[in-house]
């Protein structure tokens, strides 16, 4: 089981249930939403590294830091020159022309629970919570962009697969754009995607019918609230997301990952992260907006570098290059925003237990995709990895830039359940790198 430093594991995630224009000039802002309008219908593969990755060991190395550190990994160079990666994502150090890397988000939430909310939301907590917090004050950037799409070809607009971030959910949005949840991995032998399969006792007439019977039991039984939300009607929310995908061909095939080439299936991965990327792929090319691939146990208060040398790393390193390669030999690179982060780095010097700590003042993440330039570098850390001292960003500016890449205004304002108005990011600029 894959447990951050509270203990948290994959079993107590599943038990949880549910601007200012800043450095832009009107030219840059007007360009920026031009492009937004034309490109609608991006889809987003969301890579969450839950427990906050390493920009050490991964894409911002410091091999002339002091001894403590550097770290116990040597760094490589990537495919453009002058660039360089840690020895262990090789594959990802091949496709850097292909996406940009970010060394420059920071932020001041350095525990799992606030630092997982501000960047899988784009907004702060407005009140303290820890490490172990379950907490969605503000809907999550799959939870908005699915209440802007709607249901697509059966199949809801939003899934997560492996489980949902802590702060992925919807908050006052409502149930109906909760992320679906695909638990099991896609690597197992007889993979099935669970209650969204038809029982082979149940023809499709038969279960039609009993669709109709419950429906008109419910217009008896209950007053139909489309204001507050009980829990009843979240119940009917889910039933419906399962019903659709019982009855969708599209979804079906989607969901059916033995369709692809043992060779594509073997550049992924043999495992749970790299074939959970691969049905990513798939269900963004069945028009599925908003996907979500979790991958826990990055936490590494201990033992960082055995650790990620071992399992972390390589998983990632061969699945996410074989994502961003496949997408562009396909021609969906394109269309497809593809991110990679976690909720901060670590911090710059490893500890008595052989590993690194919580650092949410310098963090790595990788875009590709949606048109974002390959092979640049954003930003920068100092010479010892301590902070973010050059083209600094925050949380806000990253999910504004998300929010444009996907069509969706950043400087709207949401209303909530009470009908207040609440803005959906707050002070957020655009990441002008990523339009380039």
């Amino acid at each position: 089981m894959n447990r951050n430093c509270n203990g948290i594991g994959r079993r107590d995630f599943l038990q949880t249930g549910l601007a200012t224009l800043g450095g832009l000039s009107l030219t840059e802002m007007l360009k920026f939403r031009a492009q937004a309008a034309t490109g609608t219908d991006t889809r987003c593969i969301f890579i969450w590294l839950d427990g906050g990755p390493s920009h050490y060991e991964t894409f911002d190395p410091k091999p002339d830091a002091p001894d403590g550190i550097r770290g116990e990994f040597k760094s490589i160079p990537t495919s453009v020159p002058g660039v360089h990666f840690s020895e262990h994502v090789p594959n990802l150090a091949k496709t850097f022309h292909k996406f940009t890397v970010i060394r420059s988000i920071a932020h001041n939430q350095n525990n799992h629970g606030a630092g997982n909310h501000y960047l899988t939301t784009g907004r702060p907590t407005p009140v303290p919570v820890g490490c172990g917090a379950f907490v969605t004050f503000h809907p999550s950037l799959g939870s908005v962009v699915a209440s802007e799409r709607g249901v697509v070809n059966g199949m809801p607009a939003y899934f997560s697969l492996g489980q949902m971030a802590r702060s992925g959910g919807p908050s006052f949005l409502g149930a109906s754009h909760a992320p679906f949840v695909i638990s099991d991995s896609p690597n197992g032998k007889n993979f099935r995607v669970r209650d969204v399969s038809i029982p082979k006792s149940l023809d499709p007439e038969r279960a039609g019918s009993r669709r109709q019977l419950r429906e008109e039991l419910d217009r008896l039984t209950r007053i139909q609230d489309t204001v507050a939300e009980d829990p009843a009607v979240a119940l009917d929310s889910y039933y419906e997301q399962a019903y659709r995908l019982v009855y969708s061909p599209g979804a079906q095939a989607a969901f059916d990952i033995s369709q692809e080439p043992d060779t594509v299936r073997d550049a992924y991965g043999r495992n749970d992260v790299g074939q959970r990327l691969l049905l990513a792929r798939r269900l963004t090319e069945a028009g599925v907006p908003f996907v979500t691939v979790y991958y826990g146990g990055w936490d590494h208060h201990e033992k960082i570098f055995p650790k990620l040398k071992d399992e972390a790393l390589p998983k990632t390193d061969q699945g996410v290059a074989a994502l961003i390669n496949d997408l562009h030999q396909r021609g969906t690179l394109d269309k497809t925003l593809v991110v990679l982060l976690g909720e901060f780095g670590r911090t710059p010097k490893v500890n008595e237990k052989g590993g690194r700590d919580h650092w949410s003042f310098a963090m790595s993440v990788l875009m590709a995709g949606a048109g974002i330039p390959g092979g640049q570098i954003v930003g920068a850390t100092d010479v010892k990895g301590y902070y973010a001292n050059e083209n600094v960003y925050r949380p806000e500016d990253f999910a504004a830039s998300i929010y444009t890449k996907m069509g969706i205004d950043h400087t709207r304002i949401l209303h909530d359940t009470a009908n207040r108005p609440i803005q959906l990011i707050d002070r957020g600029q655009l990441i002008k790198e990523l339009f380039a």
